[in-house]
């Protein structure tokens, strides 16, 4: 079976612009091509799992977010990266201001929706991968599939929990916690 990297989008790959609804505002962070290179070679599935709070909003429509991962996906290789095996995103929230994305999913993180997805598409061991993200939910993500988990200390990781339908363990730790990409690829490329 095949091992990947799951990665969440915002202060991940790209600078956290904070309800990113415009693909002109897209700022891949420093590293990050040559990191999911390095990755990539080492034979990872690279997958993006990520909480598209906009859509739920009326902020941004599904078309519009897939637009702008194609720009990521854009920037990312004009860069010198791979081109990423796939994005899934969650356009669900529990409290949306438009009804049809309004519910209780399985894809929203902290569930693990998203990283199973990803795992039945691309026939992914969990065991053996793992998850990368800026929040205690992309952890809480990543350790309910059994991937090992890599906190990026973006400022968002102080932040308080999202919004979630059932509350997080408060004992929840990373794996490891690192300032970015290219440290969390240093550490996985190391395990």
């Amino acid at each position: 079976m095949a091992r990947a990297v799951f990665l969440d989008r915002d202060g991940v790959l790209i600078v956290d612009a904070d309800l990113l609804t415009d693909p002109a505002h897209i700022q891949p962070l420093p590293g990050v091509a040559a990191a999911l290179r390095r990755l990539q070679a080492a034979g990872f599935r690279l997958i993006v799992v990520s909480n598209q709070p906009v859509v739920a909003r009326g902020l941004a429509t599904e078309r519009e977010v897939e637009a702008i991962h194609q720009e990521i996906q854009r920037q990312i290789v004009r860069d010198g990266g791979p081109t990423l095996d796939a994005f899934y995103f969650c356009p669900h929230h529990p409290r949306a201001t438009l009804e049809e994305y309004r519910r209780d999913c399985e894809c929203r993180k902290p569930r693990a929706g998203l990283l199973r997805q990803g795992a039945a598409a691309f026939g992914i061991d969990l065991k053996s991968s793992f998850m990368v993200g800026d929040r205690i939910t992309d952890i809480a993500a990543g350790a309910a599939v059994g991937c090992r988990t890599v906190m990026v200390e973006t400022g968002k990781h102080l932040l308080p929990p999202i919004h979630t339908s059932e509350p997080l363990d408060p004992g929840l730790k990373p794996d490891w916690t690192c300032a970015d990409l290219p440290a969390a690829a240093d550490w996985i490329l190391a395990q």
